[in-house]
């Protein structure tokens, strides 16, 4: 039977009959983009004869990219060449000659992942329209739970570390005063709490953004490895009382951002069980040693805590952003202190248990499938795929390390125990110097300098800094199973040839 045709309805100027979309034109459009995104960036992943990235200044790059926005669509084929643009000018974070971030590489499952998330377009609040992916985040949740070492807990995947930090800090200040959620800041006691002075800087932004203000963290001074001092939390523990302040948490850290160290967790945790504080550990860069028997050591008395920051994005390579805010809380203290009760998502009426229905307990509506990317990764490699991931990078550390004391030029600031290696290249010039305040001022310019040597030829990418007193050094951080030992010799290699005639 032939369908009749029925009258075309028109509402406010506008024929609603049948689709607008092309859809095979938009079939055909995204397998030739998935095509190009196979060809220019994941087969060309470990390709060390790659650039790095195609430096181009701002104004250059915006006369290259077609960044305006017209009136009118443009056809397909144009939009693929601005894809290729996109590719080409994008610097290749998945490059093994990447070590700019904590997080580089490619994880093919993670990809994976990502690529089916975007396509089904999910967002995780409710059982009903996200089953999958919410009982995902409760396995990976339950199974990161063990790691640290809880019998039981609560969690959940947060828009990077710096909102699991801020999460935390709104969850303690709740414990000490759940009134709070009702009747905000007026009437209560000056809150203060105490970090390391080597804390991530996402904790300065917490304060802010929760109205504690910055004057209210107190920055724990460390040794001289980067690690809090306990016995210097506990004098500024008393401090603060005695002027009358408020004490309610203590941020340690799992793995610094520049030192990559390790706070004392077992010796802060008695601190904050004698003045009944929340501790809270930032092991958002050093969490994945756990995975690592080997390792895990670093994190000696993370079960003491209660709550914990952990990114899988970075040393397990599950595509950013993957962040987890672990609880030790069974209480349901997230759901308390983050719960709007919004009646048009989470009836309790429903036909199935809505306790599933988690997204009450973020301080979003809208939110990522961020666990199916670490939870296919796991399924992939196992947790002895992923521990002998973290070990490989370690030892990749360890090999840089004993090739640093070798050569000529280069100087560690210390001995690094995570994947963090700080060091000085002192080109020729200077080598013979005595190490005066000339000195430290003409080598802070080095690094800036090959850096942007580095950049402008492609090579590869390298961070660098000055810290609490130092002039600037690199910070080399190594995390792809992509990087070779190779690769460990040529970015000394080619430091020495770009800063040697400085």
């Amino acid at each position: 039977m032939v369908p009749s045709k029925r009258s075309a309805v028109l509402v406010d100027g506008v024929v609603l009959n049948g689709p607008t979309t092309d859809a095979k034109a938009g079939e055909k459009f995204v397998e030739e983009a998935c095509r190009l995104i196979m060809e220019q960036v994941v087969s060309k992943a470990t390709d060390i004869s790659e650039k790095v990235c195609e430096w181009r200044p701002p104004e250059q790059l915006k006369q290259l990219l077609d960044l305006e926005l017209r009136d009118t669509g443009e056809p397909h084929h144009r939009l693929l060449e601005l894809c290729q643009d996109v590719i080409r000018y994008s610097v290749k974070t998945n490059h093994p000659r990447f070590f700019n971030q904590l997080y580089a590489g490619l994880d093919y499952y993670s990809l994976v992942a990502r690529f089916m998330t975007e396509a089904l377009n999910p967002s995780v609040y409710t059982y009903e329209v996200s089953p999958v992916f919410l009982l995902v985040e409760e396995a990976v949740l339950k199974k990161m739970i063990e790691f640290i070492g809880w019998k039981e807990g609560d969690g959940i995947f947060n828009p990077g570390g710096s909102v699991s930090n801020m999460y935390a800090m709104n969850l303690a200040r709740y414990k000490y005063c759940p009134d709070i959620k009702e009747k905000g800041l007026s009437g209560l006691p000056r809150l203060i709490l105490f970090t390391s002075a080597e804390c991530h800087y996402s904790m300065k932004k917490a304060a802010s953004f929760l109205g504690i203000g910055t004057e209210n963290v107190c920055f724990v001074e460390t040794d001289g490895r980067g690690k809090m001092m306990p016995e210097e939390l506990e004098r500024q523990i008393w401090q603060a009382r005695k002027e009358g302040a408020a004490p309610f948490l203590v941020c340690a850290t799992s793995g610094t951002t520049v030192l990559g160290a390790f706070d004392p967790l077992d010796e802060i945790a008695e601190v904050c069980e004698r003045h009944g504080l929340w501790l809270h550990v930032d092991a958002s860069w050093g969490g994945s040693a756990l995975m690592s028997r080997k390792h895990r050591r670093l994190l000696h008395g993370i079960h003491r805590a209660d709550s914990v920051a952990w990114n899988p994005h970075k040393m397990l390579m599950a595509g950013i952003q993957c962040c987890a805010l672990l609880v030790k809380d069974k209480s349901d203290l997230l759901k308390k202190c983050y719960s709007a009760k919004a009646s048009y998502l989470f009836q309790q009426d429903k036909f199935y248990d809505v306790s599933y229905d988690t997204g009450d307990k973020s301080i979003q509506c809208s939110r990522r499938p961020d666990a199916f990317k670490f939870w296919m990764t796991w399924k992939a490699l196992g947790t002895v795929g992923l521990e002998e991931r973290v070990n490989r990078a370690l030892a990749l550390s360890r090999y840089l390390v004993e090739e640093i004391k070798k050569r000529e030029g280069f100087r560690l600031l210390m001995e690094p125990e995570y994947a963090n290696i700080c060091f000085w290249y002192i080109p020729p010039s200077l080598r013979e110097m005595e190490e005066g305040p000339e000195f430290w001022e003409k080598l802070n310019l080095v690094a800036p300098a090959i850096k942007e040597r580095m950049m402008k030829k492609g090579s590869l990418m390298l961070g660098y800094q000055p810290h609490r007193g130092k002039v600037n050094f690199f910070r080399q951080v190594v995390i792809s199973p992509q990087v070779s030992r190779e690769d460990m010799d040529f970015l000394l290699d080619e430091i020495d040839l770009l800063g040697r005639d400085m």
